[in-house]
């Protein structure tokens, strides 16, 4: 098994924290669509190093031994199941999970589309009644909260319905993570409702939403700004009288562009990291990205882990 190589550490990571209660936790057994390079592979192995999954390897084993000989990684504890392609393999993944074999899918060295068309393929897909929805879970040095935005990857221009589930997704798994009760924010340009702005309109709706408990399990407030949602003073010399306006841990953006925006600053400019992860289907799906560091990759992992975990634990009080 590949050994998990060590990076900078930083002061009191979030990240860690994730790492260490997920590790706490039994492994999920995580079915892996075609690992085929190294990045995604031996991504696979420095999780199940750290005891945060049980990969099974789908895609051409002939391939992925090869990729693993090549950079002297060792498959000796993997499972593999064979497919001879990408498209094939996505495919496989998506059935073992189905037929019960995993508690979580991840992403390899395949396109997030072609994998994801296999996943919401309304007769052999993972669909649920929920709307599919992507969080990341981010790391920003310097501010005390672990902050989720979503949806920034799959929703493109989501409806009202549409942002429920969004939400709903979202603080189903601040919660299973050990977070608590989580305070969203639901982002807009200005804090006021107005018609000029329909996503400040949406914003008011989502709110009387979870009034009425379309909407359960978080504080909800909006339409915020985003330096009014995260910044105490800020909301306080606009006289908002929340308790999520300035403290705010999950953030609801209007649209894909405004919430991929606003990951890639904080990444880019505040140096912060983005694990991600795909809610709404009938697993957790880990989307990993060739850029990923090893702590994002190994973060993604553990929250995925630990929302298994906590839905393993409801399915046995069930039973």
């Amino acid at each position: 098994m590949s050994e998990v190589p060590q990076e900078p550490s930083r002061v009191s990571s979030k990240y860690d924290r994730l790492i260490a209660a997920a590790q706490v936790e039994e492994p999920a057994r995580t079915i892996v669509a075609h690992p085929c390079d190294e990045t995604s592979l031996q991504g696979a192995l420095q999780a199940a190093a750290a005891r945060l999954i049980l990969p099974v390897l789908v895609g051409p084993e002939a391939k992925i031994r090869a990729v693993a000989q090549a950079h002297h990684l060792d498959l000796a504890d993997c499972e593999i199941v064979d497919a001879p392609h990408s498209h094939a393999a996505a495919a496989q993944a998506v059935a073992l999970v189905r037929e019960g074999r995993g508690e979580l899918l991840m992403k390899g060295s395949l396109h997030t589309d072609e994998l994801m068309r296999e996943v919401t393929a309304s007769a052999t897909g993972l669909r649920t009644e929920r709307r599919i929805s992507h969080v990341f879970i981010m790391d920003v040095p310097g501010h005390a909260d672990t902050l989720f935005i979503t949806d920034a990857a799959i929703n493109i221009f989501p409806d009202l319905d549409a942002k429920r589930d969004i939400i709903q997704n979202a603080i189903d798994l601040f919660i299973a993570v050990g977070l608590g009760q989580p305070r969203v924010a639901i982002l807009s340009a200005v804090e006021m409702v107005t018609t000029k702005i329909p996503s400040t309109i949406e914003a008011a709706a989502l709110c009387k939403m979870a009034e009425r408990g379309q909407i359960t399990g978080g504080l909800l407030e909006g339409p915020l700004a985003f330096d009014n949602a995260i910044d105490p003073e800020a909301a306080r010399i606009k006289e908002i009288a929340s308790p999520v306006a300035g403290h705010a841990q999950i953030l609801v953006v209007p649209d894909l562009e405004a919430g991929n925006m606003l990951a890639k600053n904080l990444t880019f400019l505040a140096h912060a990291d983005a694990a991600g992860l795909v809610l709404g289907a009938r697993v957790p799906i880990v989307l990993t990205s060739r850029a990923d560091s090893v702590r994002t990759r190994l973060a993604s992992c553990a929250v995925a882990s630990l929302y298994a975990a906590a839905r393993r634990r409801v399915t046995q009080v069930a039973a």
